[in-house]
């Protein structure tokens, strides 16, 4: 019979009971086996199923720009990744109808069109073992003097299998606002004065300087040690805390005792203080 690809015959048994030969091998009528050489057939080991990629969709026409993407480990999640595919296609349908709809009375009413853009970006925070938080940077232009830019976040519960914004992880508004407000000005205020050059004083009277509600921005929940989150993140989009000019402002404070405080009881273990 043929086992490995080697021919074993019956002289290769008498061989070995008769101890002829050298201790590697066995000769027999001319052939010669090499005893540690057999193979009894091992299986070779089965290969990892390759690990989803993630995805990253670019288009452009006369009548619209657009962008979407999203990372590898949100596609290694599938109700991750089919959320995500089910906003792309909505995105992008949202942005086909309307810019179909502006040429149209662009051409009515004679004046020039300007091609749609909608990019959205969707990137990782922190990828935890029982969380994935998630945000996204978005650009849109619709005609106008010039676009907009925004954001989005969205922390995925493993355990649950589902979505979550990082405002659900707490009792209620009011209470993270309680929270986050005073650090959150005052860093917020230190944002602005690197942007003007000048001290921002937000109980003042100038225009764009009074605090906004931290809590009526985009939350990020972010962390340092790998574990728990432990930071709060806040994306401001222009025009909220100062003038287009100014962009976006990022503010990041440390989870404390009042935000600890504020959070749902099911939720506390996955957080931390800041050190």
């Amino acid at each position: 019979m043929r086992i490995g690809g080697i021919v074993v015959g019956l002289a290769l048994l008498a061989g070995a009971c008769s101890g002829s030969g050298d201790a590697g091998t066995q000769a027999t009528g001319g052939a010669t086996f090499v005893a540690q050489d057999l193979d009894f057939g091992t299986e070779a080991p089965t290969e990892a199923a390759p690990q989803p990629k993630g995805r990253s969709e670019k288009e452009e026409t006369e009548l619209y720009e657009f962008a979407y993407s999203y990372p590898d480990a949100a596609a290694g999640i599938e109700g991750l990744r089919a959320m995500l595919d089910r906003k792309l296609d909505d995105t992008k349908g949202e942005l086909v109808t309307t810019a179909r709809g502006n040429r149209e009375e662009a051409k009515k009413d004679g004046y020039p069109y300007h091609a749609h853009s909608m990019q959205v970006d969707w990137k990782v925070v922190t990828d935890l073992p029982g969380w994935l938080s998630l945000s996204a940077e978005m650009y849109q232009y619709s005609g106008g003097a010039h676009g907009m830019s925004g954001f989005d976040t969205l922390v995925w519960d493993r355990g649950a299998d589902t979505a979550r914004k990082p405002v659900d992880f707490f009792t209620g508004q009011d209470a993270l606002r309680s929270a986050l407000q005073a650090p959150f000005c005052n860093a917020l205020d230190k944002e602005r004065e690197k942007k003007r050059g000048e001290p921002v004083r937000h109980d003042s009277s100038d225009m764009f300087a009074e605090c906004i509600d931290p809590t009526a921005q985009t939350l990020i929940l972010g962390s340092t040690n790998g574990k728990t989150f432990d930071r709060i993140g806040i994306l401001v989009a222009p025009y909220e805390a100062g003038p287009y000019a100014e962009g976006s402002y990022e503010v990041t404070l440390p989870v404390t005792g009042k935000v600890m405080a504020a959070l749902k009881p099911q939720y506390r273990s996955a957080f931390s203080v800041k050190p």
